[in-house]
């Protein structure tokens, strides 16, 4: 019973997860494809191209076959970058050759799409604002948790449990308060409004919080006896016994940073600002009508985030399973 239990439980699971991963094969397969060879769509995951050549007295031409005729077809001349050079032309058929090519991987588009927008300086912004973001949060939520965790003050849980609460307000809730202050601070349109509200994570905070608590008692005790000092306590002790949970928080801010969307949307205006997924926002009006750069530019955005997340993925589970430890 228990193993049938198993099976079907693994069954589900691996449905599910097949089902999560089949967007982003689509999306890496698109991006291989050329526009034609998407508009045919004659297939989802495999890309592969057909088109045919004219052999005009031994050079070979690209060509559209607009119609046969039999002995004769008439066909459109394309240039190599598959623009039309020569309209309606006659020529026998038996010059005419159809190329197959399976699987056709176009890894120009990926070029293409790159030098179409500045998304370098896209990714570069995106990496300083995420930098320094996560220098902030480890600060702030070091010397937060800490407090929660070891110290004892008057309404402590009080305010813990207030900064809780506050993980249950939506952003748009915020947003418009948060602009009139960015304003009156003179801080829109600039880094300032992309790092500086942001140095401080409540969940990172209730993460440490809850590491903190579960370290035993008696290596503080003994660094007071010592003569420890709180800051030394914190420096010394919990910071080397942490470095897995470090490590786990400083992943979720960088996606966290890496996929901020919305925010930076609504408070920066100049593009030489833009992070990565404002700009493939802007990119995509640019380019609505070429999905397989779109489907590039959406690759190689979202690869770096993948990369880390699996290399890091045993520490998250970790830290989570952690977090969830009782007080």
């Amino acid at each position: 019973m228990d193993k049938l239990r198993s099976i079907i439980t693994y069954t589900i699971l691996i449905i599910f997860g097949f089902t999560m991963v089949v967007p982003f094969l689509w999306m890496l397969s698109t991006s291989l494809m050329t526009q034609s060879e998407f508009n045919k769509q004659e297939t989802l995951f495999i890309p592969k191209e057909e088109y045919h050549v004219w052999n005009n007295d031994g050079n070979q031409e690209r060509i559209l076959l607009v119609m046969d005729k039999g002995s004769t077809s008439v066909i459109h001349v394309l240039d190599e970058d598959l623009n039309i050079v020569e309209e309606y032309k006659e020529v026998p058929s038996n010059q005419i050759e159809l190329y197959r090519k399976k699987p056709s991987l176009h890894l120009s588009n990926y070029i293409k799409a790159f030098k179409k927008v500045p998304f370098g300086l896209y990714f570069y912004n995106t990496i300083y604002v995420s930098i320094v973001s996560l220098v902030g949060v480890l600060i702030t939520s070091l010397l937060a948790a800490y407090a929660f965790a070891r110290m004892e003050f008057r309404g402590r849980d009080f305010f813990f449990y207030l900064f809780l609460s506050m993980m249950m307000v939506p952003q748009p809730i915020y947003m418009i308060s948060s602009y009139v202050l960015l304003d009156k601070l003179n801080w829109l349109d600039t880094y300032n409004a992309l790092i500086i509200p942001w140095i401080a994570n409540i969940f990172t905070i209730f993460l440490f919080r809850q590491h903190f608590k579960a370290l035993p008692k008696e290596l503080f005790d003994a660094a007071s006896i010592d003569g420890c000092s709180t800051f030394g306590m914190l420096w010394r002790i919990i910071v080397p016994l942490s470095k897995p949970v470090i490590a786990t928080a400083s992943i979720f801010s960088l996606i966290t940073s890496w996929n901020s969307f919305m925010w930076p949307l609504v408070m920066i205006n100049r593009p030489e600002l833009r992070v990565l997924q404002v700009g493939l926002s802007y990119f995509n009006q640019e380019a609505s009508t070429q999905t397989t750069l779109l489907m590039a530019a959406s690759t190689f955005s979202i690869v770096p985030i993948l990369i880390l997340f699996f290399f890091a993925q045993k520490q998250i589970i970790a830290s989570y399973s952690r977090s969830g430890m009782k007080d």
